[in-house]
């Protein structure tokens, strides 16, 4: 019988019950998982990762003495997968989705714990090494929305972008098809309502099928459509005719 290889990880998280509740699903959902060391902040964590180097970290978002965006910033030596644990924060979970990254919802689902270690597991058996963190911190840092990054899941890996290079998004059943300023195509392994969500303006959604950026945007014909500056027309629907129009105004 193959033994299981087991994936070296760690917890940061502030609040003991929430540590000892991730431990004991751990222990009976994610046998494939062995805690190597805990910490409780941003003064323990950084020295403990640097000692155990651990392939995972379970990543609390707010903790005290700082946040899991400044403990990525201070193990960027560091190569390690990690899955954030979160309370609701719209603007942490836009950075962590623009970023394709694991994140849980506090309570704690078991069944979207499972789901992220098993996803986890599989990249570093397939020693598919990507460095999302960098990423991720310096979407943080970065004040100018159209400076910051978008990890797309294509077919056959990761594609990183910046937000100013995409011109337009259509929706293309289960893929979203992404069309970039250089004139290149991206088939993305995400429906459009994910760029819907997590893409904050100048992107705006114009019809069930298209996102645009409006920057853009070369005309507007009364007949319902937008001429972007690539030459692609696309179709307004009356639904979103009117926030469109008001950011011309």
């Amino acid at each position: 019988m193959m033994t299981l290889q087991k994936i070296r990880a760690v917890i940061v998280e502030d609040e003991a019950a929430a540590r000892e509740v991730l431990k004991n699903y751990l222990s009976k959902y994610c046998p494939q998982v062995e805690i190597v060391g805990e910490a409780q902040n941003i003064k323990e964590a950084v020295p403990l990762l640097h000692e155990v180097l651990p392939q995972l970290v379970f990543l609390d978002v707010e903790m005290p003495f700082g946040n899991a965006f400044d403990v990525l910033e201070a193990c960027k030596d560091l190569q390690f997968e990690a899955i954030f644990v979160t309370a609701f924060s719209e603007y942490s979970l836009k950075a962590l989705n623009q970023s394709a990254a694991y994140y849980l919802l506090k309570p704690i689902s078991i069944e979207e714990l499972v789901v992220a270690v098993n996803k986890v597991h599989q990249h570093i058996l397939n020693h598919e090494i990507f460095d999302r963190n960098k990423i991720i911190v310096e979407n943080f840092r970065e004040t100018k929305t159209e400076k910051q990054q978008v990890i797309l899941p294509t077919l056959e890996g990761f594609e990183v972008v910046k937000m100013e290079e995409i011109v337009r998004l259509r929706g293309n059943g289960n893929f979203t098809d992404l069309y970039l300023s250089n004139g290149s195509k991206k088939m993305v392994c995400r429906f459009l309502k994910h760029f819907s969500d997590i893409l904050p303006f100048p992107f705006l959604r114009v019809h069930k099928s298209h996102i645009i950026n409006v920057n853009f945007v070369k005309s507007y014909n009364k007949g319902g459509y937008i001429m972007l500056n690539d030459g692609a027309e696309i179709e307004i629907s009356p639904t979103y005719k009117e926030e469109f129009l008001r950011n011309f105004k």
